[in-house]
């Protein structure tokens, strides 16, 4: 009997990966659900904030808007004004209203020096309470 020649080296063999591929997924899965099982999840007791302590019962003081236009004109709660009367109006501002703050409005065209020492000004009557609105 003869049996016909084949020729083995001719065909490349295929792995399957897809049942491997399942076998390690299946495994992956039941170690992150046995890990998950196996932490244990503590709470904090905690004493939270009620609503009603939270609330702020002052209105907040609206602010002294002070303008430079772009001709260097001055304004103070938009009525013109002179350099010499900031200093009082912003001392009676803050004497009337402790917690207000002053906002100097420039125009955007006029000369960074002068908005400088117009803010200089304003903060050697107001501190820390004073600041540069920005548009």
């Amino acid at each position: 009997m003869r049996f016909k020649n084949r020729q083995r080296g001719s065909q490349m063999p295929e792995i399957n990966l897809v049942p491997m591929m399942d076998v390690v997924m299946t495994i992956l899965t039941y170690f992150i659900i046995v890990s998950m099982a196996m932490t244990n999840f503590q709470a904090v007791d905690a004493t939270l904030p009620s609503s009603e302590k939270g609330v702020n019962q002052e209105t907040p003081v609206e602010p002294l808007v002070i303008g430079v236009t772009k001709a260097g004109q001055i304004e103070i709660a938009g009525a013109p004004a002179t350099e010499s009367q900031i200093g009082d109006r912003v001392s009676a501002y803050f004497q009337k209203n402790p917690k207000g703050s002053v906002v100097l409005k420039a125009d955007k065209a006029l000369p960074y020096e002068r908005v400088v020492k117009t803010l200089g000004a304003l903060r050697d009557v107001g501190g820390d309470r004073v600041s540069l609105a920005i548009e």
